[in-house]
């Protein structure tokens, strides 16, 4: 399985058409469901979440994707999970399927407006971005959280592991399963972070990071245990949507058989 080589100095990959691949997200939760809130409205866009929940919850699950506009597996990921509909007996699950939609209308990393939403968690000037933590902030605490992502420039397939208290990790069991589908990036090295066998443990301390990504703000304020899951963008799209949806159904076949 080889990159394909269109990604230089940004992503030139194939886009998708966000509006279609959020109804059919739409359409595939009220198939199976879930229940659906629009948390944010403009002429442009909406941003919505679906919500599953059990009789006897043993464990809450937030899963994400879409904050940047050119890393369409994210979005086409969770839609094919929605129709699939293979979800934990025992689990309660909160989903964004889309954060930036304008991102996506131009196949760009940031929105409309130029923000990284992605940089935006400690002091947001996004509409998007503060839409998305009022939303957030009404939810309850999560035992674990998943957010979806592309690297044009990766090797392969990583995860970003943020587990502070040390609890029992996903990290290696998600590789092993990813590497079924997609290459892993074995570098030593991943965004200037140290990673062993595509697995990067980057400092949890918030004053670490001036710019908060998503994961920071759940790490702080939601969740003491997050993965950001990154599928490289430079090969095949049904390959990185292939590695995203065997990540996910890692951690969550696991948590239906605890």
């Amino acid at each position: 399985m080889q990159r394909l080589g269109l990604n230089k100095g940004k992503y030139f990959g194939e886009g998708i058409d966000i509006e279609r691949v959020l109804d059919q997200v739409e359409l595939a939760g009220e198939d199976h469901g879930w229940k659906q809130e629009v948390f944010h409205k403009t002429d442009a866009y909406r941003l919505v979440a679906l919500t599953r929940k059990v009789k006897h919850p043993r464990i809450r699950v937030y899963i994400s994707t879409g904050v940047h506009g050119d890393e369409p597996a994210g979005p086409l990921a969770v839609l094919q999970m929605l129709q699939e509909n293979q979800w934990p007996a025992h689990a309660d699950i909160w989903l964004c399927p889309c954060l930036n939609p304008t991102g996506f209308q131009l196949n760009t990393r940031e929105s409309v407006k130029g923000f990284d939403l992605n940089r935006q968690y400690l002091q947001p000037e996004a509409e998007e971005v503060r839409a998305h933590i009022a939303w957030l902030d009404k939810q309850p605490g999560f035992d674990v959280c998943l957010c979806l992502h592309e690297d044009w420039e990766a090797e392969g397939f990583y995860v970003y592991e943020l587990n502070p208290d040390g609890r029992p990790s996903f990290a290696r069991n998600i590789v092993k399963r990813v590497a079924e589908v997609c290459p892993i990036d074995m570098s030593l090295m991943i965004e200037g972070r140290p990673a062993v066998n595509g697995i990067i443990t980057p400092s949890a301390d918030p004053r670490s990071r001036p710019q908060w990504p998503e994961a920071f703000y759940l790490l702080t304020n939601k969740t003491r245990l997050s993965y950001t899951l990154e599928a490289p963008s430079d090969f095949q799209l049904v390959t990185r949507v292939a590695a995203l949806v065997a990540a996910v159904r890692e951690v969550v076949d696991t948590i239906d058989q605890s």
